[in-house]
């Protein structure tokens, strides 16, 4: 069993098919094959089942995928230390984060180490909390900027946590638009469910803590929109399909919508660093905690875009 077959064997299991995985790591079908064939032989058991045009993980394969995920990470980690012993003038770091905050704090992060560190690379997945926690444990992920909580008892038991800054939420609409006469300034989420909003998809953290604010008070909001990533969320409320509850500071640079808070006590997320206790930081690694942190500061601290966006929310304008 060697690296190469762990991971054909892992990119199969991501594409659920031979011929696109052997696209991906540039290799002939037969080859890539004759690769997973070896692997099979070698631990006695079928990893696959193979009908025509579907390929799907025996038990077999849904035992060994997370631990061939470890393995090529555990393998990546010891070729990454090895290359920082000369400092970070060369080196990799694998970063997770939400959607919101990949539209926020993580570009500004992304572009300062950047400039730091040139000679590092820097590789982004984009996921909900519950899925960058998962990537973390099998050790995909060196470090994730997540707002939910870890859940299970495994997981508490295998990462640690550190919390970075409170993000407010407000509520968001076109700034050329008449703003909802119902929708007074601070914003209740009485009046807020009775307007047409933009909802992101079920499994994102942020619709998740809305959908929990809603139950709570036994309402139900109206939609005008539902499903949408980010992106597409923002750029729908800068048209006027209808209003958005994001971050704050999601909404700064944003000159086209104009943002309000919402009413006493507010909706609130902490977003914390996690990274697994078990794995020891590399320079990179560390380095980029250290920015991370350095960056969140400025966002809740003396940044001249915060304050002026702090200052549209309190005018409502």
């Amino acid at each position: 069993m060697n690296l190469e077959q762990l991971r054909g064997f892992v990119e199969i299991a991501r594409t659920s098919h031979f011929t696109r995985a052997a696209e991906a790591l540039h290799l002939t079908q037969p080859s890539l094959s004759r690769q997973i064939a070896t692997l099979e032989g070698t631990l006695g058991v079928e990893l696959f089942h193979r009908a025509r045009g579907n390929v799907t993980l025996t038990a077999a394969g849904e035992r060994l995928l997370p631990i061939a995920r470890r393995m090529l990470a555990d393998a990546e980690m010891a070729a990454s230390e090895m290359a920082e012993l000369a400092g970070l003038g060369r080196g990799r770091i694998r970063l997770g984060a939400t959607p919101t905050l990949c539209t926020s704090i993580v570009v500004e992060v992304v572009a300062e180490f950047g400039r730091r560190y040139p000679g590092v690379d820097i590789e982004i997945l984009e996921r909900g909390s519950k899925s960058l926690i998962v990537a973390l444990v099998e050790g995909q992920l060196d470090l994730a900027l997540i707002v939910t909580s870890v859940s299970s008892e495994s997981e508490r038991a295998v990462l640690v946590r550190e919390p970075i800054l409170t993000e407010q939420l407000v509520v968001a609409g076109a700034a050329d638009a008449p703003w909802p006469p119902e929708l007074a300034t601070p914003v209740s989420l009485e009046t807020l469910a009775r307007v047409p909003q933009i909802m992101f998809p079920t499994n994102y953290d942020l619709r998740a803590a809305l959908d929990a604010e809603f139950r709570a008070r036994e309402l139900t909001p109206t939609f005008a929109v539902e499903g949408v990533e980010m992106d597409a969320a923002l750029r729908f409320a800068e048209r006027g399909l209808g209003v958005v509850v994001v971050p704050a500071m999601v909404a700064i640079d944003r000159p086209a919508l104009r943002v309000a808070p919402i009413a006493h006590p507010g909706i609130a997320r902490t977003v914390s660093i996690a990274r697994r206790k078990d794995m020891a930081p590399t320079h990179a690694g560390a380095a980029m905690r250290a920015l991370i942190r350095e960056v969140a500061d400025r966002f809740t601290g003396a940044d001249e875009r915060l304050t002026r966006l702090v200052q549209r929310v309190e005018a409502g304008d």
